[in-house]
């Protein structure tokens, strides 16, 4: 069964998205940023409430050059498939990983990022929000006196719980859970598939390598470029 198929009969498809969909975008994965600046340096260290507190010169580089990279990319062909079947009500919604923003930036409006976001900064004391420009500027203080900080999830935290029981949410309501990009190694995101599984949705995966998951699915299919992909499905849904 093609996905295509799926999509057609499913009245709430789910969409998943992990690392594999930015790196077609030009971005490195996280494990990937220890090449090249931060080649003797741990980024998951530097990506750290530790780092923040005690080692903040080094914590804020690492963000402007991650900031820096983002400027440099954009979305691929698949981000903007996904807006464009969103908008069509071809699926319901996403739920990502990816802390670029690219899903907001190619037009997806229905977005649960369960590990944040660099689309803006916001202030540790008094928690308003502020353009990531900042840190290209050198600046990271808030009118407050507070300091500004990413809006992503570090080492140290916990998810975000808005996003997080929005993900659980959709997830429940799914009878099409669709995986993009995903090693589905790292929870709470790898639940989310085993969940909807259970609620009885069909389960596809699109990785370039097998996940453990893999067994449970009705659709896998490895080694093959997300955007291309999704455009080849967005090319039949189109001709019928």
């Amino acid at each position: 069964m093609e996905l295509q198929t799926l999509l057609r009969k499913a009245k709430y498809p789910v969409v998943l998205t992990g690392a594999g969909m930015s790196t077609e975008s030009g971005l490195p994965d996280f494990r990937s940023a220890a090449q090249g600046l931060w080649k003797y340096k741990d980024p998951a260290r530097l990506a750290s409430t530790y780092a923040m507190e005690h080692n903040r010169d080094e914590f804020v580089e690492f963000y402007t050059e991650r900031i820096k990279g983002l400027k440099q990319c954009q979305p691929h062909d698949g981000h903007y498939i996904l807006a464009k079947w969103e908008r069509k009500g071809l699926i319901k919604s996403i739920i990502t990983q990816n802390v670029d923003g690219f899903h907001h930036l190619a037009g997806s409006e229905n977005i649960a990022e369960v590990h944040g976001t660099l689309r803006y900064l916001y202030c540790d004391r008094c928690r308003q929000k502020a353009n990531h420009n900042l840190y290209l500027q050198a600046h990271t203080t808030c009118e407050c006196g507070g300091f500004l900080r990413p809006s992503v999830v570090l080492f140290g935290e916990t998810l975000p719980d808005e996003a997080v029981l929005a993900a659980e949410q959709e997830t429940k309501k799914a009878d099409l859970f669709i995986v993009l990009g995903s090693s589905l190694q790292v929870s709470p995101a790898n639940l989310f598939p085993i969940e909807a599984k259970r609620n009885g949705a069909q389960l596809v995966i699109i990785n370039m390598e097998e996940t453990e998951l893999d067994g449970m699915a009705d659709l896998v299919i490895h080694n093959r470029k997300i955007g291309e992909y999704l455009q080849e499905i967005d090319a039949y849904l189109s001709h019928e």
